[in-house]
This record gives C-alpha cells, structure tokens and sequence, in this order.
C-alpha cells in the first residue's frame, strides 16, 4: 500500500470546520484528494483485503504520510469509528441501494456513513468529499452511485434509521443499534445474567474511544512522574495515569519503558496476584503466557523492586516465557529484571511446583477490549471460542502444577465470555482437593461492581476498563 493509491493529484486548498479541503470538485476544477479520509479509506480497505489490525497500521500511516493535529485525529475517528459502526452502516445502506456495492464502494459508503451520522460533519462535506473520494479511487461511474446512496442516508437521522432496519427481537435490536455482531450481543447478556438494559450500556460504552492509560511501573517510575508530564492519576490502581491527549511515545518514561501503556483493569489484575497471600517462601514467579509483555512488565517491577506503599518487599524473581520468539522478545524489552524464555506453557520447560505466585493471562478471544479494536468483533465467531477452550484448560492445569502448594495461580482472560471464564476454572479445578479458590474481589477492595464472586470481572460501562476475567486460585 502507498500514499498515492489512486489516479488523483493532490490539490491544496484550506480545510474548514468539517476537516475538508475547499470545494473544488464543486466548482468545476475536478475532485479533491482528502489526505485524511484516504488515510482512514486504506485502512478499511487494508482491514478488509488482508486482515490488518487498524491500531497498527493508523499510527504508521499517519507517519508515513505526515498528518498531524487535526487531520490526525480526523482520520483516526473516521476509521476507528467507521470500524465500530460497520453492522449499523451495513444496515442503512441496504435500505438505500439496489443492489451490493463493491468492496471498495462500500468501505467509501460505510466512510460517508459515519460522517452524516455520527460526527459533526456538515451533510453537503460529508456526501461531496466521500464522492470524491470514490471518483478518485474507483472511477466516476461509481462515485455517481456513491452520491445517490449518500444522499439518501442522509435524509434521516440515526435514530430514524435504526428504528427502520433494527429487528423486532431484542438480540437483533441491540446488535443493529450498538453495531455488534449477534452472538457476540448473546454472549455479553449471557454474562451479565441477562439483564438487556446493562447489555445496551456494556455494548454502547464499546463504542466511546477509550482514555490512554498507562502504568507508572514501580521502582522504575511513579504517577507523579507522569503527571509531571500532563497525566492525570488513575482512578482505580495505585500505578495508573491517564493521558487527556498527546503521543504516549513522547513521554519520557513510556520510551525508555519504564512506564508504558496499559489498560487499567490488566494493571489490578496483576496487582491482586502480587496481594494474594502464599503459604511459606513467595521468591520465585512465572508468567506463563507473557507476551507482548504489559503484565509481566508490572510484575517484573513489583517482584524486583518492590513497593512500600502496598507492602510488597521486592527481592523476587520473575520467569517469563512465550510460545512465540517475537512476543518473547516484546516482553525482554519491556522488562529489567526478569528471565525471558521462549517456551510453549503447555510443555513446560520448568520442573513442576517451582513457582510461588503463576500469571496465567491466556490466550482468548479479545471480546473484552472491541473499544481498542474495533475490527476484532467482525472477525471472530463462536467457533473461536470453542476453538480456544482446549488451549485454555490445558494451560491452566499446567499452571496449577507450575504452582507449588501454598502458591497461588491467577486465570486471566481479556474476555467476559462464560465459556472462557468461569466455565473454564470450572472445568478444570472440578474434582480437584488440592484447588482452592480465593475470592478475587477481597484483593482488589478500590474497586466496587466486580459481580458476586469468587471471580472479578471488570466491564467497560462500569469501570471504563477493558472487560477483564481474574481467577485466583491457591494449591493446597
């Protein structure tokens, strides 16, 4: 992919309120090229053709091409928004045509879309620029199509629309309105005990961009360091910090790693694990499934250095291994202290009961973080999760035995999924005189709504956290 897909030379111009160049195409002298919605119209299509994850390619593109300021923050609305709203726009569009755009039309479509629907767009900016857009990129043939469908879209408001094409039942309803997959709005009823009202607030607040928050890693860093640098302390861990706006890179601790980016909720959860008590010595540590290395980082610090503020000595030491030799080596880079390995949790390449405290963050779905990639709800269906529980309950039972006895395991998945979760522990600790399980929620006492235990589950709607799982589990 290059910066100058398409058959259209750029045009300067002045860019007004709606974040588009001057009305050239209006005035006779030919389509404009819009660096900003081309920026956002290749990554819909790269997400489309090849798969690409559009958190890693918007920041590469937008350096690659030199948007900056609010051309920037336009494309990275247009396409992390466009991404959210694909099952809504979808729908709307339908109604308006007779017949099924190409891919690539209706990656412009779905662009326009979310323009006359969702952001403060002027109706005439976001119909002209996406028809020059789709002229540019396609050809006049279909940039005509694009203009009459836009132009229908935007005879109603959102609210109209979804009372048109959402379904009667009350799965479908929520999946046309919120813009999220069937099952997927099957599964998040299902783990908030049914309750259809909070299912509306879990999959609405899946569509608020999320607050950058990052972690003041302990001994290396501090919350105060950052707010030095225009953070804000979190309101949940004692090591968050959000970032109101600005490149987190450009923070002085985040490049030389001893802070970085992380979700708050996979903070706490690593924080419960260092508060759980051990039975006997607590001197030896193991993140099983380590990569890209976020937890392992916090927990690297915590075991090293300690901290006074929670009680924690320091003077352990952490084991990190990862089945892949890059995430392994994500996770060498962001950590000081710890051994990195490269190692497949499943065929241990340590003795059994060697550990006092295991980090078990398996690998899952991701339903838990669609605000930090929107693409990943229309990628998944139900035969991932079906696909992953073997490797789950493989995983845990190998951590449980990595455990010594009076040690303690934590189960994490970024998923609320029941077949995940609970149904997982479940599974494997059945039968089992030498599994306790703790109740997570004593461990993290800053935190209300974590549900009735013995799990924790944190939820985007009542945390403004990514939907992470915590299990604690102790080896009798």
């Amino acid at each position: 992919m290059t910066a100058n897909r398409g058959n259209g030379a750029r045009r300067s111009g002045s860019r007004g309120q709606d974040g588009s160049r001057g009305g050239a195409s209006r005035t006779g002298r030919g389509p404009v090229r819009d660096e900003a919605r081309n920026a956002a119209f290749d990554v819909l299509r790269a997400v489309d053709e090849r798969d690409a994850y559009a958190n890693l390619l918007m920041p590469r593109l937008l350096r690659e091409r030199r948007l900056g300021g609010r051309d920037a923050a336009l494309a990275t609305e247009l396409a992390y928004g466009t991404l959210r709203g694909l099952g809504t726009y979808d729908a709307i569009i339908e109604v308006c045509t007779d017949r099924a755009p190409d891919p690539d039309v209706r990656d412009a479509l779905r662009l326009g879309a979310h323009q006359l629907l969702k952001m403060r767009v002027p109706p005439h900016a976001a119909v002209g620029t996406t028809v020059d857009l789709v002229r540019l990129r396609v050809g006049t043939g279909a940039s005509k199509f694009a203009n009459a469908v836009l132009r229908k879209v935007a005879a109603r408001p959102l609210d109209d629309w979804i009372a048109i094409v959402a379904p009667g039942d009350p799965v479908g309803r929520l999946a046309v309105t919120y813009s999220h997959p069937r099952w997927i709005v099957s599964a998040f009823r299902d783990a908030l005990g049914g309750d259809e009202a909070e299912t509306a607030d879990l999959l609405d607040a899946d569509n608020v961009r999320p607050l950058v928050t990052l972690v003041a890693r302990p001994g290396r860093s501090s919350v105060a360091e950052l707010a030095g640098e225009g953070a804000e302390p979190g309101r949940f861990s004692p090591y968050a910090a959000y970032l109101p706006e600005g490149d987190p890179g450009q923070v002085r601790a985040v490049a030389e790693y001893r802070a970085a980016v992380q979700d708050e909720a996979s903070q706490l959860v690593a924080l419960a694990l260092a508060r759980a008590p051990v039975e006997g010595r607590d001197e030896f540590w193991l993140d099983m499934c380590a990569g890209p290395g976020g937890k392992a980082g916090l927990l690297d610090s915590i075991a090293a250095y300690g901290d006074p503020g929670e009680g924690f000595p320091g003077g352990k030491h952490l084991l990190a291994a990862d089945v892949q030799y890059h995430r392994a080596r994500l996770v060498w880079q962001t950590t000081r202290e710890a051994v990195v390995i490269t190692a497949d949790g499943t065929e241990p390449a340590w003795r059994p009961g060697a550990f006092d405290r295991v980090m078990l963050d398996a690998p899952c779905t991701g339903l838990g973080a669609l605000r930090r990639r929107p693409e990943a709800r229309w990628r998944r269906d139900p035969a991932a999760v079906a696909g992953l529980g073997g490797l789950q309950r493989g995983l845990l039972a190998t951590a449980l035995e990595a455990a010594r006895p009076g040690g303690v395991v934590a189960y994490v998945t970024c998923s609320p999924h029941l077949a995940e979760t609970g149904v997982v522990v479940a599974d494997v600790t059945r039968g089992r005189a030498d599994v306790e399980q703790l109740d997570a929620r004593e461990f993290l006492p800053e935190v209300p709504g974590l549900g009735e235990g013995p799990y924790a589950q944190f939820w985007p709607h009542r945390h403004g956290t990514d939907a992470m799982f915590l299990a604690l589990l102790r080896k009798r």
